[in-house]
């Protein structure tokens, strides 16, 4: 049976997660955020390959959590305070941040 999401919840400065095999997360907000997977946080390749990392800062509100969307049955999209919400966690992602387990 495939991995599933049973309950998330921002609890303090954490996002919790509680999976179907019994497994339970908490992400440090802050670490989320930096974390985030998408081009915009990370880069993305150029026609030669070459990943240009983009200098990113962090407002006030970019580590308030404002809700999250699960995405298929794979992944989480976070929605942030400041605006932005183009990051899509997968949860094989979100337990290597955790450093629990390969997925």
């Amino acid at each position: 049976m495939p991995l599933s999401l049973t309950q998330a919840a921002v609890i303090g400065n954490e996002l919790a997660l509680a999976f179907s095999d019994g497994a339970e997360l908490y992400l440090e907000l802050p670490w989320l955020r930096r974390a985030c997977p998408c081009a915009v946080c990370q880069g993305e390749p150029d026609a030669l390959g070459r990943v240009v990392r983009p200098r990113v800062e962090h407002g006030p509100k970019a580590f308030e959590l404002v809700k999250f969307e699960v995405v298929g049955g794979y992944a989480l999209q976070l929605h942030w305070a400041d605006g932005h919400g183009s990051g899509i966690f997968s949860y094989s992602y979100l337990f290597r941040l955790a450093g629990l387990r390969e997925m």
